[in-house]
């Protein structure tokens, strides 16, 4: 499958150690996970910059080069091993649509089967923007969907809004492809505005490193902490106690102001799923 990095922290730092040097790197890790890289970075402006290959990023001068070049507060990154759609620029991760950059690791089950009814999910105004033929595109427009049903996604949006939104669209996409426990979708999303940054996971691994924090019984930070520094990855990059498990069917994250926040999916999915409103405002970048 694929492999992703998200980095949030509150000084603006370089990620090139976590995605080059590091003994589990991002390049370490893209021998197997071979079929296309990309790197988001936030800046000044609310969109982030997008920079994207579809050779291995091992044997990809520009992955480096990129990589070596980025310093920032949000940084989102992927490596890619293709089960949907073909190798090519269109369906390379992350994804972005205005201010959001999204990946996925995982895969939808009979994807070519349920793809139809993804689709029907997805607001119109929304759907049109999709460019790729991966499961994953049309997740993160899903989301999207879900987030414009209760937010202005051109906008600031609160972290659990993002989280229930992420956790909607799991449960949405769960009841359309998933055929008992034991053949489940693989749902491991990040995704940022560049502000607040939320993760889930089902059906892979999922690490958190937080530089020290303080942690409660299984290595997660206590909710309610203010970070210095959120990585997530869906292997440990390095040895070492500070990588700790987020379980399955939990969603994490950080808001604009880095505190830490932990949800279980039913939760988050409990309250109802309201229809899209697909105002064109609503969906403004």
């Amino acid at each position: 499958m694929c492999r992703l990095f998200g980095f949030r922290s509150s000084v603006p730092s370089a990620v090139h150690p976590s995605l080059v040097t590091q003994k589990n790197s991002l390049l370490i890790q893209s021998r197997e996970h071979k079929d296309g890289w990309g790197i988001a970075a936030y800046g000044a402006e609310a969109a982030p910059v997008v920079a994207h290959g579809v050779g291995p990023a091992h044997s990809d001068p520009d992955f480096e080069r990129v990589s070596s070049r980025v310093s920032s507060h949000t940084v989102v990154a992927h490596i890619r091993l293709a089960s949907v759609g073909a190798v090519e620029l269109r369906n390379s991760h992350p994804f972005h649509h205005g201010r959001w950059t999204f990946v996925h690791n995982g895969t939808l089950r009979e994807f070519a089967r349920h793809r139809a009814a993804v689709e029907e999910l997805i607001c119109p105004t929304l759907r049109v923007g999709i460019q790729g033929t991966t499961d994953s595109e049309r997740c993160f427009y899903l989301f999207l969907t879900r987030l414009a049903a209760r937010h202005p996604i051109g906008h600031s949006v609160p972290v659990e809004g993002v989280a229930r939104a992420l956790a909607e669209t799991m449960g949405l996409v769960a009841a359309i492809t998933d055929d008992a426990q034991t053949q489940r979708s693989a749902m491991n999303f990040l995704v940022t505005d560049g502000e607040v940054m939320v993760a889930s996971r089902r059906n892979r691994t999922l690490f958190v490193s937080t530089g020290g924090a303080r942690c409660e019984l299984g290595g997660l930070p206590v909710t309610g902490t203010r970070l210095e520094q959120l990585i997530v990855s869906s292997e440990a990059l390095c040895g070492g106690p500070h990588w700790a498990p987020v379980q399955e069917e939990d969603v994490i994250g950080v808001d604009a102001g880095l505190v830490f926040h932990r949800w279980r999916v039913p939760e988050l999915a409990g309250g109802g799923v309201p229809p899209p409103t697909p105002g064109p405002s609503q969906h403004a970048a």
